[in-house]
């Protein structure tokens, strides 16, 4: 009898009760995105290191501004000495950072853009695979075009003043005002094409070069400041120096009609490239070459060791929360 209802128990015809899945706190957890970092920690850390970058070498970059424009006054000449004497001559020290509110009003913006866009599309294209040079030359190539959208009219109030005294401009938003009044909204992106035809084969080989140098400077899995500072400045040196042709041109383009300076019909590169190679010859076409790689070079170790601090910042601040959630 005993034997029969138990062989009755086992064939009952309950409903099975379903079990609760087994507990694992890393399912539960909103995962950070690429490298442990969410994407806008990519985009604070490219930002802070944009600004860092830009203002910090903002020097520079307003003597090859000087030396890259034709015919404006006072610079005639194309040696950095005679710039650099030639900008303290007419206007001073203070003439060495004239423009720099507008490269700090686009600087930020546009490096947000530029390294969340460059993080995103990196893993994206490279399919795990981290030593994926091709990928890492895409993805840059796709974050320039996004970033150069933001700083392009940033970028032209910034150079119009660079030209120091003969800028009729009285500051940024005078800048603004003015060039929209006279010259229309398409002012500040009669460069863009320019900008963007630079910057593709600036930024495939710059985040190439950069990634490459990096793993053949690193010592194990240890990434420190000083590899992603000589990484960085390798990089930009190289970029800098075969892109300086089409940066003349973009010059050109942006101070069009400032401090005397040939202003061009279509704004066609062809027709840029004539006018300079007519004026001045093929050295014109290299004006500004080494004020741009001594900009480049340090530059570009500044802006990635500053950008690389700021990931490991976050890094350690998503793990540091991951384990506050896991001990609650």
């Amino acid at each position: 009898m005993a034997t029969t209802e138990a062989a009755k128990f086992n064939n009952s015809d309950l409903i099975p009760i379903p079990q609760p899945p087994a507990f694992h706190p890393e399912i539960t957890t909103i995962s950070p995105a690429h490298d442990g970092l969410h994407f806008w920690q990519f985009m604070i850390s490219g930002s802070i290191a944009g600004m860092v970058e830009h203002m910090s070498m903002f020097p520079i970059d307003t003597i090859k501004t000087r030396m890259q424009v034709l015919g404006s006054c006072p610079i005639k000449s194309v040696g950095l000495r005679q710039a650099l004497h030639s900008i303290l001559k007419s206007d001073g020290p203070a003439g060495l950072y004239r423009g720099i509110g507008a490269m700090g009003l686009g600087a930020g913006p546009a490096h947000a853009v530029y390294f969340s866009v460059y993080e995103t599309c990196k893993e994206r294209f490279s399919r795990r695979n981290p030593n994926n040079p091709a990928a890492h030359a895409a993805a840059g190539v796709v974050a320039t075009v996004a970033s150069d959208a933001v700083f392009t009219p940033m970028d032209v109030v910034k150079q119009r003043l660079q030209l120091g005294s003969g800028s009729p401009y009285r500051g940024v938003f005078d800048c603004v005002r003015v060039v929209l009044k006279e010259e229309g909204f398409r002012a500040f992106y009669a460069s863009y094409r320019t900008t963007v035809l630079m910057n593709a084969p600036f930024t495939a080989v710059h985040f190439a070069t950069y990634e490459a140098a990096k793993r053949g400077l690193m010592v194990g899995d240890d990434e420190t400041l000083v590899v992603h500072a000589t990484a960085g400045a390798a990089a930009g040196a190289l970029a800098a120096a075969v892109t300086t042709p089409l940066d003349v041109v973009k010059t050109q383009l942006q101070c069009q009609g400032v401090c005397g300076c040939d202003r061009y019909v279509n704004g066609s590169i062809t027709d840029v490239l004539k006018t300079v190679v007519r004026k001045d010859g093929y050295k014109g076409l290299l004006r500004g070459w080494m004020p741009r790689m001594l900009f480049h070079a340090p530059a570009a170790a500044i802006c990635w060791s500053t950008y690389e601090a700021g990931k490991s910042f976050f890094q350690e601040l998503n793990n540091n929360d991951d384990r506050s959630s896991l001990t609650t």
